[in-house]
């Protein structure tokens, strides 16, 4: 894995770069994320180790999948990836570039786990006191789990805050066999 991403980012910052400089970071941002889940397909990850394709041969297949969604430069991004035997670090590139993106844009991505569908007005409650405790911009992503029988987990880069109902019996289960 730490292989993987010292190799992936000279890549993710070049893109990075090139992406800051044409004020385009979020189209980059969309095409790296398209690209990474075209990788990251069980198929798709066989052929990329398949000596059966070349490296032109492959690159051609992203870009059909692709289609419209990736522009020109893109094109060349994935032929100089697929020349060089990377596709496979798609997804480790497109991480370490949306790492980059949100440090640039002063933004951070949470995540916030309840036991049921959270409203409007719980997500805006959330999002507006990570913001106030961060001091960045939040881009909250809502999952339920039902596991958790009630409350909620939030993730937010390395602050996690466990408010469930789950994670309270476990710390006072703790508490009693200490």
């Amino acid at each position: 894995m730490a292989e993987a991403l010292t190799i992936a980012r000279p890549y993710a910052q070049a893109v990075f770069l090139f992406a800051g400089e044409h004020d385009v970071l979020k189209d980059w941002s969309d095409m790296l994320g398209l690209l990474a889940a075209i990788a990251t397909d069980p198929e798709m990850a066989r052929m990329i180790d398949s000596p059966q394709l070349t490296e032109t041969q492959l690159a051609d297949l992203f870009i059909g999948i692709g289609g419209e969604r990736f522009n020109e430069k893109c094109h060349n991004f994935i032929h100089v990836l697929s020349e060089a035997r990377r596709l496979q670090l798609l997804p480790e590139i497109a991480a370490l570039f949306e790492i980059q993106r949100r440090e640039a844009e002063q933004t951070v991505r949470a995540e916030l786990i309840t036991a049921f569908p959270a409203s409007d007005a719980q997500q805006e409650k959330v999002t507006a006191a990570l913001k106030q405790r961060l001091g960045r911009d939040v881009e909250l992503r809502c999952t339920t789990d039902a596991a958790l029988l009630g409350g909620a987990i939030i993730r937010a880069g390395d602050l996690v805050i466990d408010g469930s109902v789950r994670g309270k019996l476990e710390r006072l289960g703790a508490a009693l066999n200490h």
